[in-house]
């Protein structure tokens, strides 16, 4: 059976657009970088600098993920886990250090019914009325 366009489940995009303001004297030395061939653009430029700190923060951040019992990496809750959950009655605690997906098939009501709290720090994709009924249990 061939799959159409409809039935594809749709690609999360595996990085988020961020804005950060930067001084113009620091904004020159990065292109200066570049021009020099250090780097491929600014965003190769801001990537790196990036990426080597938090290689220097790493056993810091290990720490932290361990005390703080974070689900590191790409976490997908389907329907028919949280339709699990229900049956089950068991409340799940969302802790995501990455990226949290909450199926879109998975409606406000089964939201709020099995999910108790929701900690992602990185991004949380979900529908706006999934997001919308769980907000009081953002932390």
């Amino acid at each position: 059976m061939v799959e159409t366009p409809a039935e594809r489940s749709p690609r999360t995009p595996d990085s988020e657009k961020i804005t950060l303001n930067l001084g113009y004297v620091d904004l020159g030395r990065i292109d200066l970088l570049v021009q020099e061939g250090f780097y491929a653009n600014r965003s190769d430029f801001i990537r790196t600098a990036i990426r080597n700190q938090l290689d220097r923060h790493a056993e810091a951040v290990d720490r932290s993920v361990g005390r703080q019992g974070l689900d590191l990496g790409l976490r997908r809750y389907s329907r028919a886990d949280l339709e699990a959950m229900r049956a089950a009655g068991e409340m799940l605690h969302i802790n995501v250090l990455g990226l949290a997906t909450i199926a879109s098939d998975v409606t406000p009501e089964l939201a709020r019914a099995t999910i108790a709290s929701v900690t992602v720090l990185g991004a949380l994709n979900a529908t706006p009325a999934v997001k919308a009924a769980l907000q009081d249990r953002m932390h």
